[in-house]
């Protein structure tokens, strides 16, 4: 299912006859395929049009240094670069046009809106403003609006935190791990976040801004304010805000993405309720577009209508993990997420990691907290629980293991040939 609209066929059609002009690796994508600009319905565009990968976008990057051939026009009319976060390989370039970066920032402010951010607030941006996309398009639409907008490139946690506390910040925009961060170091350092100004926490960069208890964490840390979920990539922009209510969940831009949810392994379309992977494709990015993007995500569809009967999409429970993140152990398939949410229900462990042994004939998970004995073994026993396995829990010292600002990589896979 696709939510498709009138809106949608026009605009995919203005983009399908972009690429067909100048754009080199949809060409090549689309050679054979019968795919002209006059397709009738969004059904015969995903009969003909093939799914793109990142592994594609990667070789041809690398055979095609540096930006690639999935550029539409001439290299001087692109006026923004940027890269992917590298969490799964090298990170790749991303070029962007003025009109382009201009529609991007467009989602934002859909975002801005749904999260309540009006023109005068005051928002602080805990990113590092690197070549990664992550907040940019946040931090310039925020300031577009009127919004006070501080950024927190190059400061450590600490600086950060006084500058919150001292400029009276209202909105924090981070990802769910570095909010917890944060208020770890600002008990450390006898800072009082519960008190500070801030009024909502805008979270995005990884998986986790939809789940319970890991909201409820993060919000009792900085003395019950709301949290608030969003979702993006490099490569598509920002694509999703949270669902009406405050529960967590996301909504799809369908104005500026055609979504399909399909089998992973199959790439099958999936109906109502069943768990697939995210493909989108970008309705208003033509300078660097992607055609039926295989994103990884797992998400659990619901299709719908708002209030003016406009179609809706939502991803019930966010964004509930990575095709390529699950491993299998002994038989039980285990994702970062749904071992995260057991750890999340015990507060007193400050970080953890979870080292995944992978041998010819075994593959062995473990975890490592910093928790006392005590409560590892509690740990231990609820993950038994959980999911019907043994993973041993091992008590490390307080400080030990890896904090992070941006996406948090907590497992770590080790060879055991």
């Amino acid at each position: 299912m696709t939510g498709s609209s009138v809106d949608q066929l026009e605009s995919l059609r203005q983009v399908v006859g972009v690429v067909r002009e100048g754009n080199l690796f949809q060409q090549a994508k689309l050679e054979g395929t019968g795919l002209t600009t006059d397709f009738v319905s969004i059904e015969d565009f995903i009969a003909h049009c093939p799914f793109t990968t990142k592994d594609e976008l990667a070789r041809d990057r690398l055979e095609h240094q540096p930006y690639g051939t999935n550029i539409s026009f001439p290299l001087e009319r692109y006026t923004r670069f940027h890269q992917t976060s590298g969490t799964k390989g090298e990170p790749m370039a991303w070029l962007d046009l003025p009109e382009d970066w201009e529609w991007m920032l467009g989602n934002w402010g859909r975002v801005l809106d749904a999260a309540g951010v009006k023109p005068g607030a005051r928002c602080y941006f805990a990113f590092s403003f690197g070549p990664f996309l992550g907040f940019w398009t946040a931090f310039e639409a925020a300031s577009r609006r009127g919004c006070l907008c501080m950024p927190g490139g190059g400061m450590s946690s600490e600086q950060r935190l006084r500058s919150i506390l001292e400029q009276g910040a209202e909105y924090l925009f981070c990802t769910p791990t570095y909010a917890l961060r944060l208020a770890e170091v600002a008990a450390g350092r006898g800072m009082d976040v519960a008190s500070s100004e801030i009024r909502k926490i805008i979270v995005a960069g990884e998986p986790g801004g939809s789940m319970p208890e890991l909201r409820r964490r993060i919000s009792e840390a900085w003395g019950g304010v709301e949290l608030f979920d969003h979702y993006g990539m490099t490569e598509v922009g920002p694509v999703a805000y949270e669902t009406p209510g405050g529960e967590g969940g996301l909504r799809v831009i369908l104005e500026s993405y055609l979504a399909e949810v399909v089998c992973p392994t199959s790439g099958e379309p999936l109906g109502e309720a069943k768990q697939g992977e995210l493909v989108l494709t970008t309705l208003g990015r033509a300078g660097c577009p992607v055609l039926r993007y295989r994103t990884g995500d797992l998400v659990l569809p619901h299709w719908g209508e708002d209030e003016n009967g406009s179609p809706t999409l939502d991803l019930v429970g966010g964004i509930l993990g990575r095709v390529d993140d699950m491993i299998v152990v002994r038989g039980v398939n285990l994702y970062p997420t749904s071992v995260d949410a057991v750890v999340r229900r015990f507060e007193e462990v400050l970080e953890y990691q979870v080292v995944v042994d992978e041998t010819p004939t075994m593959t062995e998970v473990s975890v490592r907290a910093e928790a006392s004995p005590k409560l590892s073994n509690s740990l231990e026993k609820a993950l038994t629980e959980a999911f019907s396995l043994r993973i041993p829990v091992e008590s490390v010292e307080t400080g030990s293991l890896p904090r992070f600002e941006m996406k948090a990589q907590r497992w770590v896979r080790r060879d055991g040939k």
